[in-house]
């Protein structure tokens, strides 16, 4: 990475959260979307500067499938965070009926909200069957369902004459951003001008080439002069290092168990995984989450420092799958405190 840039700290940039709004063992979606929106209530005054939700589906321990409406239930109990997808699978749905859901949420909530977008699945084959009938669009597609859609928020985009229109959606300025785990949508966001998100909280070791991918194909757009990188971060920060990596076996059990094909609701923290994993499967882990920080305030400050150091990122979205909502709710808190310091 470029010198001149490697004096950024932790308070120049902003901070933002990914929630999928989990359902922890013994919970309900129910409970699940009370905790998501305390936890907006919570980090909006601590700072952070937008909050965004994921799609995925089938999955026992995520409760945001239907994404949009669960944007809506944020975007309604809170004030000013920007509220928004991190991300909407685009290839799952039609273009038109994401301009629509998004342009409702624009209207419903003006210059606060983000249409994030990812072309993986976000679910299983047959999962993936079940939402589109169609299995033939295997996110190939994905730059042409792009263009669509965002025609029909500008329709000085569209290539040839428009007959259908997104009512809501026509007009309104949503900021859209690419997200990704590999380089393809790091190119994409480069040479479409867009802000790029990329995954390091589960595919870190790709993290510093697709960011400086996205910034060597980046080219300017009337929605960005240069290029807005966020990197999104595994952090569980606890009072001491020892309480915070015991909080962080609820993350890594359920790594294990993705890696099994095993999938089962949030589980609680354990004080020693040793003996839940093999040596092979603790290493399968280790590359998956190896971004991912745990500790003290102190820890937490020079690893988040270290991260930005090497990605160069322009705001950071912290991931916090903790068991329990109040250490939880103690983690965010913590992280805002160090940014401020």
């Amino acid at each position: 990475m470029s010198a001149n840039h490697s004096n950024k700290r932790l308070s120049d940039i902003p901070f933002s959260v990914l929630d999928l709004s989990p359902i922890i063992a013994g919970g309900t979606p129910a409970e699940s979307f009370r905790n998501t929106l305390d936890l907006a209530q919570h980090v909006e005054k601590w700072g952070y500067n937008r909050y965004w939700l994921a799609e995925h589906h089938n999955m026992p321990f995520i409760a945001s499938s239907a994404t949009s409406v669960v944007i809506a239930h944020v975007a309604s109990g809170t004030s000013t965070i920007r509220v928004g997808s991190g991300g909407i699978m685009l290839p799952n749905h039609s273009p038109l009926v994401i301009a629509e859901q998004f342009g409702t949420l624009e209207s419903l909530f003006p210059g606060r909200i983000d249409l994030g977008l990812g072309r993986a699945p976000g679910t299983d084959q047959r999962t993936t069957f079940a939402l589109r009938r169609d299995i033939r669009s295997g996110g190939q597609d994905f730059p042409d369902q792009l263009a669509e859609l965002r025609a029909y928020f500008d329709p000085s985009l569209a290539s040839g004459p428009r007959h259908v229109r997104a009512i809501p959606g026509e007009g309104l300025t949503i900021p859209i951003w690419l997200l990704g785990s590999s380089g393809f949508s790091a190119q994409l966001a480069g040479q479409l001008g867009l802000p790029f998100a990329y995954a390091s909280h589960f595919s870190p070791t790709n993290t510093v080439p697709a960011m400086e991918l996205y910034r060597r194909a980046f080219q300017p757009s009337k929605v960005l002069e240069k290029p807005y990188a966020m990197v999104g971060v595994n952090v569980i920060a606890a009072d001491t290092d020892e309480e915070a990596e015991r909080l962080g076996t609820t993350l890594q059990q359920q790594f294990l168990n993705l890696i099994r094909g095993h999938e089962a609701p949030l589980q609680p923290p354990v004080d020693s995984m040793d003996g839940l994993w093999s040596e092979h499967e603790k290493q399968a882990l280790q590359n998956q989450l190896g971004s991912s920080i745990f500790g003290s305030p102190e820890t937490v400050k020079e690893k988040l420092q270290a991260f930005l150091d090497a990605t160069q990122a322009d705001e950071i979205m912290v991931v916090g799958h903790v068991f329990d909502h109040q250490a939880r709710l103690r983690s965010y808190e913590i992280v805002a405190d160090i940014i401020k310091s």
